[in-house]
């Protein structure tokens, strides 16, 4: 998966089972090692740092439910470390409803994606509207 990421060919998509986008992360690494592939640490987090560019994490709430909790954007490596921006998070502040179900909305943390400079060359399709916090197709046939 991985290798495949990193051809140089944009739109890759893949899931993980993890408990937080910086898991994810950890669990990608995981994965390369135990493939038998003999890349030093910081070979494979650079794969991943140059490979990743979002992470939206489902998270299962204490209510059963499953919601978007982060769009987070692996921005690129310090020192050893890939680092990442939450760019949205769930905003708990509404509380619960009568059945004990949690109430809120995604909410923009109003960080720009270092990403989206690139989005008129790589993915034209796709817009994103930080106002609404949510992507969009854009509209055909309008100016």
């Amino acid at each position: 998966m991985l290798q495949a990421m990193n051809t140089g060919h944009d739109g890759s998509l893949t899931t993980i089972h993890c408990n937080s986008p910086r898991d994810a992360l950890s669990r990608i690494e995981t994965m390369v090692m135990m493939a038998g592939m003999d890349l030093p640490m910081r070979a494979i987090r650079e794969q991943v740092a140059s490979a990743i560019d979002l992470i939206v994490h489902v998270d299962r709430l204490r209510d059963g439910t499953r919601r978007v909790s982060h769009v987070s954007e692996v921005t690129g490596m310090e020192s050893e470390t890939i680092v990442l921006q939450d760019l949205y998070l769930f905003d708990f502040g509404m509380g619960v409803d009568n059945d004990g179900r949690y109430l809120g909305h995604m909410k923009s943390t109003g960080l720009r994606p270092r990403f989206a400079t690139a989005w008129p060359t790589r993915a034209s399709a796709w817009s994103l509207s930080c106002s609404t916090s949510r992507l969009r197709p854009p509209r055909v046939g309008v100016r």
